[in-house]
């Protein structure tokens, strides 16, 4: 791997969990206005992403979707406006955290309801096909999204009809506070599940940068040029609570040794280590970060100045109501 493409995913990966530790750090404060599902731990896959992604695809998410937001190339300003409920907001402030949505960037939406994102990114994709355009639709989904009836009908659907879709799955093992042993059966492959639909498939170990990009990087080129569905298991781990901003190691449901075996694969301070092997100085990485963190503070003060959305603008801009 070339160093600036290091570089550059060093740096995506920095960001993302700068901007969501400030989340948290402030949090508690009352201010933003909706619940926060934080990614800290498993942002690799996203960070990859960002340098594979283009910026003519689509891509949709779940209620953890802060990384997949940014990577796709979503304003940080507008973002945290959101999170706060302001107009600036990507949804104008009536989303929210789960909710996210610029179409500026082809980032089409995030849904909390688990696995009802998915046939909207086959849709997505099937539009490439009805257009003739060479866009990939980029589905990020949770473990527990396998278990819902509609990621075998998307997968099905997107394997006859030859759609050009990246199922990305990011397996952290819980769902809310439901091991995968509680929900799924003993040593299931959903890689495999996925293969004997009709639909190529990879699982991967997501800590590991060089393998996550191989993964990412061959089935975006696939895809692109077959046409046809590629779904990838990324093993992660996510160290915060499910919802919130804390860590719950204490409440029972996984232990502190567990936590602490994940987090030391943590792949922010591998890479880091690894580009000050490769003639990257210590300062030099110092003065990325700072300028990260600068974009961090004045997306906060962005947000914090921005006005709530009016009353009478609650019905605008939504894709149906009741």
């Amino acid at each position: 791997m070339k160093l600036n493409l290091l570089k550059n995913i060093y740096t995506a990966l920095y960001r993302i969990r700068a901007v969501e530790e400030e989340i948290a750090k402030k949090y508690d404060e009352g201010k933003m206005r909706c619940p926060v599902h934080l990614s800290i731990g498993q942002e690799i896959v996203s960070a990859v992403f960002s340098q594979i992604v283009k910026k003519r695809d689509f891509a949709v998410s779940t209620h953890r979707s802060h990384a997949h937001y940014l990577a796709k190339g979503g304003s940080l300003k507008r973002m945290i406006s959101e999170i706060y409920g302001k107009e600036t907001g990507c949804s104008n402030g009536k989303g929210g955290s789960m909710h996210l949505v610029d179409l500026a960037v082809n980032f089409m939406g995030s849904s909390p309801i688990v696995g009802n994102i998915i046939p909207i990114g086959v849709g997505l994709g099937l539009s490439a096909n009805i257009k003739n355009t060479d866009q990939i639709t980029y589905v990020f989904i949770g473990d527990a999204a396998v278990e819902e009836g509609s990621f075998y009908e998307s997968l099905n659907f997107a394997c006859v009809k030859k759609i050009p879709v990246i199922f990305i799955c990011e397996n952290n093992l819980y769902s809310v506070y439901s091991n995968l042993s509680e929900r799924q059966p003993m040593n299931r492959d959903n890689s495999k599940m996925a293969k004997s639909i009709g639909v190529n498939s990879q699982s991967c170990d997501g800590h590991d940068i060089f393998k996550i990009y191989q993964a990412l990087n061959q089935a975006a080129t696939q895809v692109r040029k077959n046409k046809k569905p590629f779904f990838l298991e990324f093993s992660s781990y996510r160290w915060i609570e499910h919802c919130g901003s804390n860590y719950d190691n204490s409440i029972g449901y996984r232990s502190e040794k567990e936590f602490l075996s994940w987090k030391q694969k943590d792949p922010l301070s591998k890479i880091r280590n690894l580009l000050l092997k490769k003639e990257l100085t210590n300062n030099q990485l110092i003065i990325e970060e700072k300028k990260i963190n600068f974009e961090i503070k004045q997306a906060f003060n962005y947000a914090a100045k921005s006005k709530f959305p009016k009353q009478k603008t609650a019905f605008e801009g939504e894709y149906a109501i009741k």
